[in-house]
């Protein structure tokens, strides 16, 4: 299984190109985006800060560890940190396998372990951010 990880301060732009990927029946994809209320408060962003290395080392190794259960040909990960407003993504995640079954299950089970053993960490920003020009 090819595997792609990634944490940028960039916007995360998502694109699906299937050209030259015959193998692979299902391409399934999640854009995990910040809401703007959080436990009933209005929240202006998140921001996410990380341990670089060793979020990107733990995420292929918990993707590798999901492949064995959920066979497929590629994951793609980006995962931004820095301030994130309301309505940008905050990840995005890309799994492509013979059959959707393999791709659902490697997207949501890489969900599931994402928040409880990567060192990824969120802080809301309760006031309004300035507008960006």
């Amino acid at each position: 299984m090819q595997i792609e990880v990634q944490i940028t301060h960039n916007a995360i732009a998502p694109a699906t190109d299937c050209k030259g990927q015959t193998a692979s029946g299902a391409v399934v994809e999640f854009t995990g985006v910040v809401r703007d209320m959080e436990d009933g408060r209005r929240i202006a962003a998140l921001e996410y800060e990380a341990y670089e290395s060793m979020a990107l080392s733990e995420m292929r190794r918990l993707l590798e560890e999901l492949g064995r259960q959920y066979p497929c040909h590629l994951v793609r990960v980006i995962h931004r940190v820095g301030v994130i407003r309301a309505g940008e993504a905050a990840i995005y995640i890309q799994a492509r396998a013979t059959h959707r079954q393999e791709a659902f299950g490697l997207v949501t089970g890489f969900l599931d372990v994402l928040k409880k053993d990567v060192p990824i960490w969120k802080r809301r920003a309760l006031e309004e951010l300035p507008v960006k020009s």
